[in-house]
């Protein structure tokens, strides 16, 4: 989850925010389902512990969750615990978590991600103020909240003395690693976790996702895709104004934000499942002869505008200095945490690139230090070293990536009996498939599979995911008992 892409990812829709956290691949995730597509928008609030890591700073603040309990099997059913990424969390999505509520008679609760959306611990993100902004504090956050929420629950149920439902948390692309880190560093805490598109290895320069690009658009589009991009370079240089007009980016004046912005938007259609939106016509366009920037520019505008909700605003620098809280702050508080913590940066590859070379390690250094000041580095090797990157050594934690997603580099592709991993290959499955379904925004009721091109891939990988379930929850349910 969406620097686009980290532009993560809202994903997935945030989960991806949907709900769970990621828009622009610029974040990880992407776009906010309707309304209609949530279990429950009834908000609920929890005060939060501000600073987990200090004995002297009682501070709280006000974090939002929700809570959809019409499959709990009262009163021993398990509770699902779906994180909310670097977006606005706006209710319980429906999507494949509520069959597998269903399934398991299982409540569903979700804990927004602090300072996005409003669970704000300040009225300004000035930099002072996002100190507390990790995911570290965030990892405590959950913890805390499991703990104040089972303690609800006994209440709500009429239940004395210590008892605990089994847990189980699930996230998505960047919540898909705060899931995995979860289990890692409070393995007493929940029975297992599902690490959709986790993203648990922080990478400083990550040339692999362009690659993954270019492998998931095929021989022709990349040859398109790679021509427009160099037509794009050459028109900043004969026409600047008139070419951003075209791809109505004007606010962009730096151009290493525009380029970025191009490259995030056909990041856009592999990420989320939608491959042919952009591939037919930018292969019929080259082959006619036609305008290939025009070509593009009209994908961006009729769908990463039109459809997907992406703006330019997002890469405006302007817009990312701005330190008010607003619905669209999400920007600037996943630039801090891909600053301070993960990078991502996606850099142009040395060779046969499709983004512009311009998009490189020193665009975005130059960007966070504009952002935060001169000393802000994101100190990758340090979250590595404390979750342990794709080699991390927890159990009990599945992992699942779609074939066409450039963000499953960052995740952990290799299995083992303690840590499943799964690929769920299809032509159209991306950033969350196995949750989301197909294309993986704009949301899917309950994650149907029926739209992949393989429906078959993305339900075998969900058996296996409801088959680990069911044997660590039971396990869980052994030890649970055998404590009371």
């Amino acid at each position: 989850m969406a620097t686009a892409a980290i532009g993560f990812l809202m994903f997935f829709l945030s989960y991806f925010s949907l709900s769970h956290g990621l828009v622009q691949p610029r974040r990880i995730s992407h776009g906010l389902s309707e309304s209609g597509k949530y279990l429950t928008r009834d908000e609920l609030w929890f005060n939060q512990t501000l600073d987990h890591f200090s004995p002297y700073d009682h501070r709280r603040f006000r974090q939002r969750y929700y809570e959809y309990l019409d499959h709990l099997r009262v009163p021993d059913g398990p509770i699902f615990l779906m994180i909310c990424g670097e977006g606005p969390c706006n209710g319980i999505p429906n999507d494949y978590i509520s069959v597998l509520a269903k399934k398991f008679e299982a409540g569903v609760v979700s804990l927004e991600h602090r300072y996005y959306g409003k669970s704000s611990p300040f009225n300004s993100l000035a930099i002072e103020n996002l100190k507390y902004l990790s995911s570290k504090q965030a990892l405590s956050d959950l913890a805390a909240f499991r703990g104040y929420y089972q303690e609800f629950l006994n209440v709500k149920l009429n239940r004395t003395g210590k008892v605990d439902n089994p847990w189980f948390f699930f996230g998505a692309s960047y919540s898909g690693a705060l899931s995995a880190w979860f289990r890692l560093k409070f393995p007493h805490l929940t029975c297992g976790s599902l690490a959709s598109s986790a993203v648990v290895r922080a990478v400083y320069e990550f040339p692999e996702f362009d690659q993954q690009i270019g492998e998931s658009a095929g021989p022709e589009c990349k040859a398109a895709l790679q021509e427009t991009n160099k037509l794009v370079e050459l028109g900043l240089k004969v026409n600047n104004k008139a070419l951003k007009a075209l791809f109505n980016a004007t606010e962009l004046d730096v151009d290493g934000d525009f380029l970025y912005f191009v490259a995030d938007a056909q990041v856009m259609a592999f990420q989320y499942g939608n491959p042919d939106k952009l591939c037919v016509p930018m292969v019929e366009a080259k082959k006619n002869g036609a305008d290939l920037v025009e070509a593009y520019a009209k994908y961006v505008r009729e769908y990463c505008f039109g459809v997907f909700g992406l703006s330019a605003k997002t890469y405006s620098r302007k817009h990312l200095l701005d330190t008010a809280i607003t619905p669209e702050s999400s920007d600037r508080l996943w630039w801090f945490q891909v600053c301070t913590e993960v990078a991502y940066f996606q850099v142009a590859p040395a060779n046969d690139s499709i983004r512009s070379h311009q998009v490189n390690t020193e665009y975005h250094l130059d960007l966070c230090k504009t952002l935060f000041g001169k000393g802000v580095y994101p100190e990758v090797d340090a979250t590595n070293l404390y979750y342990g990157g794709d080699r991390i050594a927890g159990t009990k934690i599945i992992f699942t990536n779609g074939s066409q997603d450039p963000w499953r580099h960052a995740s952990k592709q290799t299995s083992s009996p303690d840590l499943p991993s799964y690929i769920v290959t299809c032509h159209n499955c991306g950033h969350g498939s196995d949750l989301r379904g197909c294309p993986q925004s704009p949301l899917i009721i309950e994650g149907d599979s029926k739209n992949c091109s393989s429906p078959d891939a993305v339900n075998k990988v969900r058996q296996r995911i409801v088959e680990h379930m069911d044997l660590w929850l039971s396990e869980c349910r052994g030890v649970l008992r055998s404590s009371i």
